[in-house]
């Protein structure tokens, strides 16, 4: 009995890293939309969101199944539960990466307001948390997620960065820019929230591994 649920752990492993590289590949595929104003990428990333949202519906059946057959406790338990809690994460990631792509179809056909400097920059940081994220928590890796939670601040400073700018030294110069500005406030908001989905996971990882709560105590990890 052992073997066989060490293998369903196993696998339910190998899920939450596919989900998590389909996640992180959705937000990359995202800003290249945007980057080329291209309605083709920005509708293949809404079209994929349905293979992510399959991997969250198969990856909480197995997490139900497993707790159903095999009532597991203590550490496994946590593992499951934090399991289906990561799978709920990813899968809001990946509708931000399509709130991205549908922001580009509402501005592809006009020019960019402005060269992308700081999304980009928002976007690396998004996708570098995520990735951190998860692979703290496949190596149960507490200090790696503890510095993604700190990174969180940074992608905070970005997207005020982003606001800042769009809103002071375009739509209020000038009004008629407000089309083409917005999208890209929205843009930095859908990546921020990604960042805040990691920080999710790194927390859960740390709770996981430790049975230590940080979430709202970030004195904590200090």
């Amino acid at each position: 009995m052992t073997r066989y649920f060490d293998e369903e752990l196993l696998e339910l492993n190998k899920k939450i890293l596919e989900m998590s590289a389909e996640a992180e590949a959705a937000i990359g595929n995202s800003i290249k939309a945007l980057r080329e104003l291209s309605r083709e990428k920005a509708e293949a990333v809404i079209k994929d969101d349905d293979r992510i949202d399959n991997l969250d519906l198969a990856i909480e059946e197995k997490c139900l199944n497993l707790i159903a057959l095999y009532q597991p406790a203590a550490a496994d338990l946590r593992f499951i539960v934090m399991s289906m809690k990561i799978a709920t994460d990813l899968e809001r990631i990946a509708d931000l990466a399509v709130d991205i792509a549908q922001r580009v179809l509402e501005i592809a056909d006009r020019p960019l307001l402005k060269p992308l400097i700081d999304i980009p920059r928002l976007a690396t940081l998004s996708q570098g948390m995520v990735r951190d994220a998860i692979n703290s928590f496949v190596n149960k890796d507490t200090e790696l997620a503890r510095s993604v939670i700190l990174r969180d601040s940074e992608a905070d400073d970005l997207r005020n960065l982003v606001q800042s700018e769009l809103i002071n030294d375009y739509m209020s110069k000038d009004p008629t820019s407000a089309p083409r500005a917005v999208p890209l406030l929205l843009v930095a908001r859908h990546l921020e929230r990604i960042c805040d989905h990691a920080t999710n996971i790194a927390e859960y990882v740390i709770y996981l591994v430790k049975a230590e709560q940080v979430r709202h105590h970030p004195e904590s990890l200090k």
